[in-house]
């Protein structure tokens, strides 16, 4: 069979097989691509440092200045004035530029530790030198220049130092599969293969590999097995969906008018386009020349991520989760006492569920239920209240008497903001599903793993004892499509309404 013909047979079969499709999860500790929050705690871990190293640079200079009082014309004050703090000012602002312009804030890692501690080293002294050009224009005369330089001596340091810990600590999370980048090459040559084996011997690049998609007519590796070609580049759309893919590689030369086609569509998916340096020299003239390991690549297309409101998101989940779990605590305490005495069996109700592209996590609820609560879901499929894939009955025999009143006040759920506190889940989102429910998910379902999962949402506040799943997935597919903090917030207010009227089953 030619290899067009296959890949055409391949790409149909794929499409046409009727039932569910197979679930993919990418593990307890897998995938989540770093997002836009990541990059802004780079940021914020910047300005630290660069505070901390202000604070330092204060205390060498008074320390200087009790040894060196005849060069600095006598005692005076050395602690910092408004001045100080308007140029300091300045110079993070000035270092936050030149790093972002270094690639320092990039969802893809600098290659090399060496090249990363050059660059942040590169990066603080043109800081200090746009620092001293702003001295010379205000005739800044009443600003020590020792303290400038100590500044940019000491910020070097503990930036380069926060660097080399953070990279070993991103090195342990890729080692483990943690925050990996999902990534599908684009090609089928020798070359192709030839990245995908660098790519899954090298983890700490930080890529997972997914597979490859074919070119229409070009020859299949024999080195390639049949199984890793997931299809043609019109499968692009559904691979993404399926596989939660953050990065396309293009190791295979493909028409240019076909490549400009594949940006504008990544560009509708969110999702990262390079391709092997050289190839499309017209399109990169700009870009810089970045490595994929020891592969050198040109960026055709880079996301851009919603930084602010995902920071705000973050933050707001930070503050809340926080402080319910303080406000809670002699709640939490009493409510784990009275399940205890209630029922046999523990207190929580700890297990799986499917959070943010595929993740598994550890889920926290207070057991209201009865233990062997699981083996007995198949004996009440007729009490079942909800379509599709959903189980749901207000008169379950599993639930036990204070497990009913824990329900109607969603109380159980509290222990779920430990959740939220970790970054497992959201204040607000889709509710996390478990296994069994995203094994039997259509192409279009995989839409609301794309977010965090929360505590509350959209189905909710609107459509809590709708039976309807197709209910449920347009309104967690409209809360990804339109999330904005503004939205998170009216979801809250009518949270409590709902939660304060007792309507949990």
């Amino acid at each position: 069979m030619a290899t067009s013909e296959y890949l055409r047979n391949e790409s149909s079969s794929r499409q046409e097989a009727p039932g569910p499709r197979p679930l993919r999860i990418a593990g307890r500790h897998s995938g989540v691509r770093q997002s836009a929050v990541a990059a802004a705690l780079m940021v914020a871990n910047d300005v630290l440092m660069i505070l901390g190293a202000f604070g330092l640079a204060l205390l060498l200079r008074m320390q200087l200045a009790e040894r060196l009082t005849t060069l600095l014309n006598g005692r005076g004050s050395y602690w910092a004035t408004p001045a100080d703090v308007f140029y300091l000012g300045w110079f993070v602002l000035a270092y936050i530029l030149v790093a972002r312009r270094y690639g320092l804030y990039n969802p893809v890692p600098v290659s090399s530790g060496i090249h990363e501690l050059r660059l942040v080293l590169q990066g603080c002294l043109n800081a200090g030198l746009l620092l001293c050009g702003m001295l010379y224009m205000f005739h800044a005369v009443e600003i020590s220049r020792i303290l400038v330089i100590l500044l940019v001596m000491t910020s070097s340091m503990m930036l380069c130092l926060r660097r080399a810990a953070r990279r070993h600590a991103r090195f342990r999370q890729f080692e483990e599969g943690i925050d990996l980048r999902n990534v599908v090459i684009l090609g089928t040559n020798q070359l192709s293969c030839a990245l995908a084996r660098h790519i899954e011997g090298h983890r700490r690049l930080g890529y997972r590999f997914v597979g490859f998609i074919g070119k229409p007519g070009s020859p299949v590796s024999g080195e390639i097995a049949p199984h890793r070609v997931l299809g043609g580049l019109e499968r692009l759309r559904a691979l993404t969906r399926q596989h939660f893919i953050d990065e396309v590689v293009i190791a295979e030369f493909y028409p240019t008018e076909e490549a400009i086609q594949l940006v504008q569509d990544a560009r509708d998916l969110d999702i990262d386009v390079r391709a092997i340096a050289g190839y499309y020299g017209d399109l990169t003239t700009n870009a810089p020349v970045e490595y994929l390991g020891i592969f050198p690549m040109a960026a055709l297309h880079r996301r851009r991520p919603r930084v602010v409101g995902m920071v705000a998101k973050r933050a707001m989940d930070i503050m809340l989760s926080s402080l319910a779990l303080f406000a809670t605590a002699p709640l939490l305490l009493v409510i784990a006492l009275a399940v205890k005495l209630d029922s046999p069996g523990p207190a929580l109700y700890v297990a799986d569920r499917i959070g943010k592209r595929g993740r598994v996590f550890r889920c926290f609820k207070f057991r209201t239920m009865v233990v062997n609560a699981e083996k007995m879901r198949n004996e009440l499929t007729a009490l079942n209240e909800r379509d599709g894939i959903l189980f749901k009955c207000s008169n379950d025999p599993r639930v036990t008497r204070l497990g009913r009143f824990l329900r109607k006040y969603s109380l159980d759920e509290l222990p779920q903001f430990l959740n939220v506190l970790r970054g497992e889940m959201s204040i607000v989102g889709p509710r996390p599903p478990i296994a069994s429910e995203v094994e039997k998910y259509e192409l279009e379902h995989f839409r609301r793993l794309e977010v965090m999962p929360g505590l509350t949402g959209l189905w909710q506040v609107q459509a809590r004892h709708d039976p309807s799943f197709a209910k449920y997935i347009e309104l967690d597919t409209a809360y990804v499509e339109n999330w904005s903090v503004w939205l998170d917030l009216k979801i809250l207010v009518r949270t409590a309404s709902v939660v304060m009227q007792g309507t949990g089953i």
